[in-house]
């Protein structure tokens, strides 16, 4: 089973959250992910997914060969069109990222800003099963996603964010069964109100160790955002597995 509609991202996504997405986090988080990947000049980069290209084409500009995956043609035209402002060359692909194309070819991958787990557990099996053929023997994949401990601790039913008079309003639930939490979105701009929703799998640390593991990445170990070991108050996770 699919878990993204096509409607949960793309423009309305973009207008809500660019001016959070600002180029001070986005320097930051692209330097995060250099150290924490190791990266060096020359490097080949799969970024997945890329969403508009706020780390690919930073990533580009470090001197990376950088790939971006994207299922959304309205993000990648963003992406394409911030690489020739930027005047970097990145390689946009549309592809569905449970299906890469490419077989040992990458130094490292990363998967960023909890875009992990929207699939079911199949799919998301998929995602790491194909990432790992995508790399070199050697090369490393980082994954930033909420660290669940925290996540849980500080969860709330619904939020609200606005923009300019506009808001997006959510209500959210959460399935111990599955451990998903499931979202009801309602956007409103421009005096329009579009309702959608999603679900997203939320993993602790070992289950996701576990997974990787199981795909046959020969190492897995977790960071916080300082670099530091996980903690039972670290925010977000990065999830480093070698092949």
């Amino acid at each position: 089973m699919d878990h993204v509609p096509p409607d949960v991202f793309g423009d309305d996504y973009l207008y809500f959250y660019e001016e959070w997405l600002n180029d001070e986090l986005s320097d930051s988080q692209a330097e995060l992910i250099w150290r924490t990947l190791e990266l060096q000049e020359g490097d080949q980069v799969l970024d997945v997914p890329c969403g508009h290209g706020r780390i690919a084409n930073r990533l580009a500009l470090r001197g990376a060969r950088v790939t971006g995956v994207d299922a959304d043609s309205f993000f990648l035209e963003h992406a394409r069109a911030d690489a020739a402002a930027r005047g970097v060359q990145v390689d946009y692909v549309q592809a569905d990222m449970r299906e890469l194309p490419w077989a040992d070819r990458f130094d490292a991958a990363l998967n960023w800003f909890t875009s992990f787990g929207y699939f079911d557990d199949d799919g998301n099996r998929a995602f790491a099963d194909g990432v790992l053929a995508t790399l070199k023997p050697g090369g490393r994949l980082a994954i930033d996603v909420h660290s669940r401990d925290v996540f849980m601790r500080n969860r709330v039913a619904a939020s609200v964010y606005e923009r300019d008079g506009d808001l997006v309003v959510d209500e959210h639930t959460f399935d111990v069964e599955s451990g998903r939490e499931e979202t009801t979105r309602w956007m409103i701009r421009d005096g329009r109100t579009r309702r959608t929703a999603y679900s997203v799998r939320f993993y602790t640390y070992t289950e996701l160790r576990d997974l990787l593991g199981g795909a046959g990445f020969s190492s897995v170990r977790g960071v916080g955002h300082d670099g530091k070991p996980l903690t039972l108050e670290s925010r977000r996770m990065i999830v480093i597995a070698t092949r």
